[in-house]
C-alpha cells in the first residue's frame, strides 16, 4: 500500500508516495528524512454564466429593434391584405398576389363561370400601397400598431378583361360593329356608315366588384352576369366629326394665292388623294396620298402666272393723285414646287385643304399723268398740258369789258354736266339768263370753264366773266380734267 504525506499547514490534504520515497519515524533515531509537498491544486475559475446569456440576448434586442426600423407595424392592413410585420417589398408583393387571385364569378351566365384577378389584368399601385403603410405605421411606432385598413384603388385592362370574359362566358358577348367613312360620288362628300352597339359584361362593374372585394379582405366575389349596351369602339359621333372635318377640307380644296384660290381642287379629285383609317384610340386617322397629288401641281404654272397689267393715274404738277385711270394690277410668277405635292399632302392630313402657293411678284408699271390747264386771257386760248406737254388747246372767249375775268391760279372745285345761268327774271342782276349751259367746270366762286352753244366768236371777249368754251372742247375738257385740276388763268 503507499503511504500518506501531509501538508505542514491547516489546509493539508493526504497524499500518496511513490514507492522511491521511504519512511522513519518522526521522533529521531537515526536521519531524518526530508518531506515530500503535494503540488498545489490549481485555483478554481470564476463561473462566467450570465455573461454568455447576456451576450446572445442582447444581439436579439439588437436585431429586434433593427427589423423594427424595416418592417410595418403589426396588425396593419391594406386594402384588406394582412401586411403587419412585412417589409415595405414583401407587402407590396402580397397586395399583387392577392388581387391576382381574387376570382369573380360571373352570377347567371351557363355554368356561373369564373376568372381570376390575373386573367382580367386587374393592378394595383402595390408598391406605394406598401410605402405609405410602411411610413404611416413603422412597427418601431407601438402607437401605430393594428390599425385600420387602407383602402386601395384597383385598375383594370379593359381589353384583356374584356377577351377574359368573353372567353369565360361567351353567350353574354356580342361584338359592336364599327362606324365607317367614305365617299360618295353622288353628293360629292364623305359619309359615315353608322356604328352599331353589341352587347358584353360591364368591365367597370367587374373593376368595383374587385377593389370591394379586397377591401373586404374576400378572395371571391360575384357580379351580375346580365349583358349591358357596348358601345362601338369608332363611333358614329366620332365619324360625324371627322365627316365634318373632310367635307370642310372639300369645300375649301385648292391652290391658293393669298386669299385667292387661284387653282380651286375637284372634290371628287381631292377625296381621291385622301384615306381615312380607323385607328386604336376610336379615331380616324387622315392621311394624304404625295404621289397622286403631283400630277396636279405639274399643271399649275399656266394656271397661277400671269403678267403683269399696268396703271395710269392723273396727278397735279405736284403728284397728288386726282384720279386713277387703271389700277395697276401686279403679275406673279409661281415659284419652286419640288415640295408642294408632299408638303400639301402633310397640310391635308392635318385638316387643312387650302395650300399657298409659292409665288413671286410682278409689279406693274404706273404711268403718271400730270395734268394742268393754262388760260391764257392775252391770246383768247386755253392750252391743256399733260406732264408739260401741249395736249390740246382752243380758243375761248372770256369776260368782257365790265366782267372780266380773274386772274390768279385755281383748282376746278365742282362739276356739272348740265346747269342754267342767270336769272329768269331779266329785270334783276345779272341781268341774263342762259339755260343749260353744257359741261360746267367752276374753278373759282361763280367762274367756270363751260360749253357756248349760243355764239361761235372764240377768240374774243364775250361772256360776263366765265371761259367760253366751243361745246365738243368743254366736253373733251370735262373728262379730261378731274376734279382738282390747276387751272392758271393769267395775261
Amino acid at each position: 500500500m503507499t503511504d500518506l504525506v501531509t501538508r505542514p499547514d491547516a489546509d493539508t490534504a493526504p497524499v500518496e508516495a511513490s514507492d522511491s520515497q521511504s519512511t522513519a519515524p518522526l521522533d529521531g533515531g537515526g536521519e531524518t528524512p526530508p518531506l515530500a509537498w503535494a503540488p498545489a491544486e490549481p485555483a478554481p475559475r470564476k463561473r462566467r454564466l450570465g455573461l454568455w446569456i447576456g451576450i446572445p440576448a442582447a444581439i436579439a434586442a439588437v436585431a429586434l429593434v433593427a427589423s423594427s426600423l424595416v418592417l410595418i407595424a403589426p396588425g396593419t392592413t391594406v386594402a384588406g391584405v394582412p401586411v403587419g410585420g412585412m417589409t415595405p417589398g414583401a407587402a407590396a408583393d402580397a397586395l399583387q398576389q392577392r388581387l391576382a387571385e381574387t376570382t369573380v364569378v360571373l352570377a347567371g351566365a351557363d355554368g356561373e363561370p369564373e376568372v381570376t384577378g390575373a386573367e382580367l389584368g386587374a393592378s394595383l399601385d402595390a408598391k406605394a400601397l406598401a410605402d405609405r403603410a410602411f411610413g404611416e405605421h413603422p412597427m418601431w411606432n407601438v402607437t401605430s400598431w393594428f390599425s385600420d385598413p387602407n383602402s386601395a384603388s384597383v385598375s383594370i385592362d379593359a381589353v384583356a378583361a374584356t377577351a377574359a370574359l368573353s372567353a369565360a362566358a361567351p353567350e353574354l358577348f356580342t361584338e359592336p360593329t364599327d362606324a365607317t367613312i367614305a365617299f360618295d360620288a353622288a353628293t360629292a362628300s364623305f359619309v359615315a356608315t353608322p356604328a352599331v352597339p353589341g352587347t358584353g359584361v360591364d368591365v367597370e362593374s367587374v373593376r368595383l366588384a374587385l377593389q370591394k372585394a379586397l377591401a373586404d379582405g374576400q378572395t371571391r366575389v360575384e357580379i351580375d352576369a346580365t349583358p349591358v349596351e357596348v358601345p362601338a369602339l369608332h363611333t358614329t359621333a366620332t365619324a360625324d366629326e371627322s365627316i365634318a372635318k373632310l367635307n370642310g377640307m372639300l369645300d375649301a380644296a385648292g391652290f391658293y394665292v393669298g386669299a385667292e384660290r387661284t387653282v380651286p381642287v375637284d372634290r371628287a379629285v381631292a377625296a381621291s388623294w385622301l384615306s381615312v383609317e380607323p385607328i386604336d384610340d376610336g379615331t380616324f386617322e387622315i392621311t394624304a396620298d404625295a404621289a397622286a397629288i403631283q400630277p396636279v401641281v405639274d399643271e399649275l404654272a399656266p394656271l397661277v402666272n400671269r403678267g403683269a397689267e399696268d396703271g395710269k393715274v392723273i396727278t397735279d404738277s405736284s403728284g397728288d393723285v386726282l384720279r386713277e385711270i387703271a389700277p395697276g394690277i401686279s403679275g406673279r410668277e409661281l415659284g419652286d414646287t419640288s415640295s408642294v405635292a408632299s408638303d400639301f399632302a402633310a397640310q391635308l392630313a392635318d385638316g387643312n385643304a387650302a395650300f399657298a402657293l409659292p409665288v413671286t411678284e410682278v409689279a406693274p408699271v404706273i404711268t403718271t399723268l400730270a395734268r394742268r390747264i393754262d388760260v391764257n386771257l392775252s391770246e383768247q386760248r386755253a392750252y391743256l398740258y399733260e406732264n408739260n406737254q401741249v395736249v390740246q388747246s382752243w380758243y375761248i372767249s372770256s369776260g368782257a369789258e365790265g366782267f372780266s375775268s380773274s386772274t390768279g391760279n385755281f383748282r376746278i372745285r365742282a362739276k356739272l354736266e348740265s346747269q342754267n345761268m342767270g336769272n329768269r327774271d331779266l329785270t334783276k342782276a345779272p341781268y341774263y339768263f342762259t339755260p343749260d349751259v353744257p359741261w360746267v367746270m367752276y374753278y373759282n366762286g361763280d367762274e367756270a370753264l363751260h360749253g357756248a352753244y349760243w355764239h361761235n366768236n372764240f377768240g374774243n371777249v364775250m361772256s360776263h366773266g366765265c371761259i367760253n368754251m366751243p361745246v365738243d372742247a368743254a366736253a373733251y375738257v370735262f373728262e379730261w380734267a378731274p376734279m382738282g385740276t390747276e387751272v392758271s388763268v393769267h395775261y
